[in-house]
C-alpha cells in the first residue's frame, strides 16, 4: 500500500484556489496565495507547500489570520517602508511589500520593507524571486514563532527565521532559501508524519538533551515547555552553532526590530500569530551596468559548478539549480505527497463541503497513521 498519493499542478491549483476563496478571499487574493504554496512544491521544498494547508485553515478558524484584513502602511521614506498587517494573510501582504520595494527600488535604486504584525507568509524564496524576476537583486526574511534554542540554551527563544536571496543570471537565476536552524519546523512536522525518527543534531528536548522524536519536541514548541530546534551549526560553539544564531538575530533585526513588531519569542501569544517580515530590492545599476554584473556573475557560477569534484562526487551544484531541475519535472510530472497530508487535505473538503473525490481521486486511505501527532499553533487547537 501506497504511502504518498502522486497529484499534479493544475488538479492541486484548482484545488488550493477553490479552498481560499471558500475561506472567504477574493479569486485574485487565492490566486496569489496559491501560487506561493504551490511553487513550495514545484522547487522541491514539501515542508513548505500542501503540507501547510491545516495549519492556515486552523489559523483562519481561529481567527489567528483575518480574512479581510486590509493591511496600513505606517511609515514610510523614498528608500523604506514599513506596514502592519493587521493579521492578515501572510503571502498577501508580503506580496505587496516586495512589490512596494521594487517599485521604489527602480526609482532610486535599493528599497527595504518590514511588516508587523503578520502571519505566516510561505517560502522566503518566494519574494526574493519576485525581485529577481524583475532584474533586481532580492532578499527577503522573516521571524516566526520562537522554535530556536540559542547557543548554551535550552529554552526556544528565536525562529527558524530564513533568509533567502536571489539574483539574475544564466542559464537561470541564483536562488538560495535557507533557515537559520538547523532544519524548519516543517521537516519535523514531515517526519512526524512518516512516523520516522528524527537525526541527532536536529532538536533537544526540554532538558536541553538531543532527542529523535519530533513530536515531544513539536508538543514542547507549541506549550513553550523548553527545548527546540537548533541553531545551524547544532549545539556546539566549534561546529559553528553561534552563527546560525547570529543569522537568525539578523532575520530579528530586520524584520520585528525595525518595525517594532513582536520579536520571536513573543509571537503566538494570546491567539495572535504577529510575525514579522523584511524585503529588500536593489537594482544593479546603481554599481555600473546590470548586464554586465550579470554575465560577470555567471560566468562565477559556471566557474563553481565546473570546479574539481571530490571523490565520488559528480556534481558540483549552484543555489537555484536543484529547484530549476525539480520545478520543470514536478510540472512534467507531478509529485508525491504524503499520505498523512492527503488525509488533512480530505479532512479539509469535508469541513468545506466539497466532494474529496473530485479534488483528491479515489484514494487508499489505509496506510494512514492511526496516531499522528495533531498539529498545533501556538498552542491552539
Amino acid at each position: 500500500m501506497a504511502k504518498s498519493v502522486r497529484y499534479h499542478y493544475p488538479e492541486m491549483k484548482r484545488f488550493l484556489e477553490d479552498a481560499f476563496q471558500k475561506f472567504g478571499f477574493s479569486l485574485k487574493e487565492s490566486e496569489e496565495i496559491t501560487d506561493v504554496l504551490l511553487l513550495s512544491d514545484l522547487y522541491g521544498i514539501s515542508s513548505h507547500g500542501l503540507q501547510r494547508l491545516v495549519r492556515y485553515h486552523k489559523c483562519i478558524k481561529n481567527g489567528m489570520i483575518k480574512v479581510g484584513a486590509k493591511p496600513e502602511l505606517v511609515f514610510e521614506t523614498p528608500v523604506s517602508a514599513v506596514i502592519d498587517a493587521h493579521d492578515g494573510m501572510g503571502q498577501l501582504v508580503s506580496i505587496d511589500a516586495m512589490k512596494l520595494a521594487i517599485e521604489k527600488a527602480k526609482k532610486t535604486g535599493i528599497a527595504m520593507v518590514s511588516v508587523r504584525n503578520s502571519n505566516h507568509y510561505g517560502i522566503a524564496g518566494y519574494y526574493a524571486k519576485m525581485a529577481c524576476d524583475e532584474g533586481l537583486i532580492g532578499m527577503s526574511v522573516t521571524n516566526t514563532t520562537a522554535l530556536m534554542v540559542p547557543t548554551f540554551g535550552k529554552k526556544a527563544m528565536l525562529g527558524s527565521n530564513p533568509i533567502a536571496v536571489s539574483m539574475p543570471a544564466d542559464p537561470y537565476p541564483f536562488f538560495f532559501d535557507s533557515s537559520t536552524t538547523v532544519v524548519t519546523r516543517g521537516k519535523l512536522e514531515m517526519y512526524n508524519k512518516m512516523e520516522k525518527p528524527m537525526p541527532i543534531g536536529w532538536a533537544v528536548d526540554e532538558n536541553g538533551i538531543a532527542t529523535e522524536s519530533a513530536p515531544r519536541v513539536l508538543r514542547n514548541i507549541d506549550d513553550k515547555a523548553g527545548g527546540g530546534i537548533l541553531p545551524l551549526g547544532g549545539h556546539l560553539e566549534m561546529l559553528g552553532s553561534h552563527k546560525g544564531y547570529g543569522y537568525a538575530m539578523l532575520c530579528e533585526i530586520f524584520s520585528s526590530i525595525v518595525s517594532l513588531g513582536k520579536t520571536s519569542n513573543h509571537t503566538y501569544e494570546k491567539g495572535k500569530c504577529e510575525v514579522c517580515h523584511g524585503f529588500a530590492a536593489i537594482d544593479p545599476n546603481i554599481f555600473g551596468n546590470a548586464e554586465e554584473i550579470k554575465a560577470y556573475f555567471s560566468n562565477f557560477l559556471k566557474e563553481l559548478r565546473e570546479a574539481p569534484k571530490a571523490d565520488g562526487q559528480e556534481r558540483i551544484y549552484t543555489h537555484g539549480e536543484k529547484e530549476v531541475e525539480a520545478y520543470k519535472d514536478r510540472m512534467e510530472n507531478g509529485w508525491d505527497v504524503n499520505i498523512n497530508t492527503v488525509v488533512e487535505m480530505k479532512n479539509l473538503c469535508d469541513d468545506l463541503g466539497f466532494d474529496y473525490k473530485e479534488y483528491l481521486g479515489d484514494v487508499d486511505f489505509s496506510d494512514a497513521s492511526k496516531n499522528m501527532y495533531e498539529q498545533r499553533i501556538g498552542g491552539i487547537k
